[in-house]
């Protein structure tokens, strides 16, 4: 059962099209870690552009699989980004953001046999 994720917007829009849910589930688990890890380094070496780039590209897979408190935290890192790097705590932001994809993740890949 899914708990840190929901997919009532995929089957929403999909028309409840199983192979389109697939398609957002596997650029999940493709993209998303891949895109986590450029945001942390953009966060890290303060590049804004980069930072941005890359939360930017998450928000709106984070948007559909329904991870509400993910995706605010994006809104933070996008902010943080348009002030340059004003907000010190960008980088538990950053942590509790990873923590949520991360079980998203484990449990995704779960649930779908990934």
């Amino acid at each position: 059962m899914a708990i840190h994720y929901n997919l009532a917007k995929v089957y929403a829009i999909s028309d409840d099209d199983k192979d389109f849910v697939l398609q957002i589930i596997n650029l999940f688990v493709d993209e998303v870690p891949g895109d986590i890890k450029e945001m942390r380094e953009g966060i890290k070496e303060k590049d804004y552009a980069k930072a941005y780039s890359f939360a930017h590209k998450t928000k709106p897979t984070l948007d559909l699989l329904g991870m509400d408190s993910a995706k605010e935290e994006i809104l933070q890192i996008e902010q943080w980004t348009r002030d340059k790097g004003k907000k010190k705590e960008i980088k538990e932001v950053y942590k509790s953001l990873k923590e949520r994809v991360d079980a998203a993740l484990d449990e995704v890949k779960k649930d779908f046999n990934l």
